[in-house]
């Protein structure tokens, strides 16, 4: 079984392997941007397969907003009734993908990858049921970045700096790594590299993502990457694919 991650909408978060709580909205700015970026690059698909999609919440919502059908894949059984009712969710392993070749549009995963034991395999399985004209998004953490967490908005304060500790006890102890069980995802370039070996174009939406989501802050955002320090600044990381 997969750890618990943090979710897509900003009602849920990562609390250190408890189970998330609260229910999804589709007014979260966060889920709003993303869904944003999926029409710019891929306009409106037909059918699209999210990924570690935990109880199915996320996958529901997706499906409302970008107007689709949607099918949800998790290792557990754990999908929450409502969800059930609006998608398709099944279980399944992301390194074995029970479904044909060229199946969906497009694939999406947020928070999972950092969390399957065989990465890259699941990126090729991701490669394998996506159509050749179709597309790839994927956000994980950013295993670079000096502090997280802060935009769990269910969590207090004192979670936010414990959990930024134990990170910082994992990197000093060279154990910040998601093999290890540590939240950490993956560097800009690492995530660029495992998309790459599979998937023929692919682009770095994590400027275009945090420019969306924090608008009245775009020419800061722009001189962090001009100078190269967004990578220690920018709490997760983001790509998009296309497999031709």
């Amino acid at each position: 079984m997969y750890p618990t991650r943090p979710f897509l909408c900003a009602s849920f978060s990562y609390v250190g392997g408890s189970t998330p709580t609260g229910e999804c909205s589709a007014t979260d700015p966060k889920l709003a941007v993303v869904t944003e970026l999926l029409n710019r690059r891929f306009g409106r698909p037909s059918r699209m397969l999210a990924v570690g999609c935990g109880d199915g919440t996320e996958a529901a919502v997706l499906a409302d907003l970008l107007g689709c059908d949607v099918v949800g894949v998790d290792i557990a059984d754990n999908f929450h009734p409502d969800a059930q009712e609006k998608v398709e969710l099944v279980v399944a392993d992301a390194a074995e993908l029970p479904f044909a070749d060229s199946s969906f549009d497009l694939v999406f995963s947020y928070h999972a990858l950092e969390h399957i034991p065989r990465p890259i395999e699941a990126i090729g399985e991701m490669r394998r049921v996506v159509r050749e004209v179709g597309g790839l998004w994927v956000g994980t953490p950013n295993r670079s970045r000096l502090v997280g967490y802060l935009g769990s908005r269910d969590a207090s304060t004192r979670d936010k700096i414990g959990w930024n500790i134990s990170d910082w006890r994992k990197r000093l102890r060279g154990r910040f790594r998601n093999e290890f069980g540590a939240h950490a995802g993956f560097t800009r370039g690492e995530l660029h590299a495992l998309l790459g070996a599979r998937f023929r174009v692919v682009v770095d939406e994590t400027p275009a993502y945090y420019a969306l989501l924090y608008p009245g802050h775009r020419r800061a955002l722009s001189i962090l990457e001009r100078l190269n320090l967004a990578k220690f600044v920018f709490p997760a990381v983001y790509f998009s694919g296309r497999p031709s």
